[in-house]
């Protein structure tokens, strides 16, 4: 199992009990699950992670929802979960912490795909290079990326939105790769 480096930035923060004691970090694994599984609208208005800078608490909340979805995703077993989670510095204790309450939630991976009826149909794909000289904490960074938007549709609701991100060049050469290896896996499974 693989985490994006701002998911494995986060899991850092989270790792480190001077920014999450024990209490918060434990709210914050509840907030994360509770807002995938039961209400996509909850907030993180627990009285425990009231001392945690808001912009840390929403970086340590998307680090572990892409954890949580990523493993659901892949029908992870433990022991990944475990070793990625060992990889972005988490001392045994919050590892297990996040693995029990993983195990008692099993639903994350009939979740993760049962969103929407019906998969999302790419109609359109549009992108622009971007060179970003400073980033958000403004470090120098001099680095060139990719904005791509993709144009989609739901069969289901029948609305339209749209799906952005950003990405460098190394990641979007495997974004391609991986969509040509789905072609042709498609392909195939159509000719048998």
């Amino acid at each position: 199992m693989e985490l994006s480096p701002y998911a494995q930035g986060g899991w850092r923060l989270l790792g480190d009990p001077c920014r999450f004691p024990r209490r918060p970090f434990a709210a914050l694994l509840r907030a994360a699950f509770r807002s995938l599984l039961e209400d996509p609208q909850a907030a993180l208005d627990d009285p425990d992670l009231k001392d945690i800078d808001p912009t840390v608490l929403k970086h340590c909340h998307a680090a572990a929802a892409t954890c949580i979805l990523e493993a659901g995703k892949q029908n992870a077993d433990i022991s990944a979960i475990s070793t990625c989670l060992e990889d972005c510095k988490l001392d045994k204790e919050r590892i297990e912490q996040f693995c029990t309450e993983y195990q008692c939630r099993k639903l994350v991976t009939v979740v993760s795909f049962s969103i929407g009826r019906s998969p999302l149909h790419i109609t359109d794909v549009s992108w622009r290079l971007e060179y970003q000289i400073k980033n958000n904490q403004l470090h120098k960074t001099y680095q060139p990326s990719y904005l791509v938007t993709l144009n989609v549709e739901n069969s289901d609701s029948g609305s339209h939105p749209d799906v952005s991100f950003s990405c460098t060049m190394e990641q979007l050469q495997d974004l391609v790769g991986k969509l040509k290896d789905a072609a042709k896996s498609l392909e195939r499974a159509t000719q048998m």
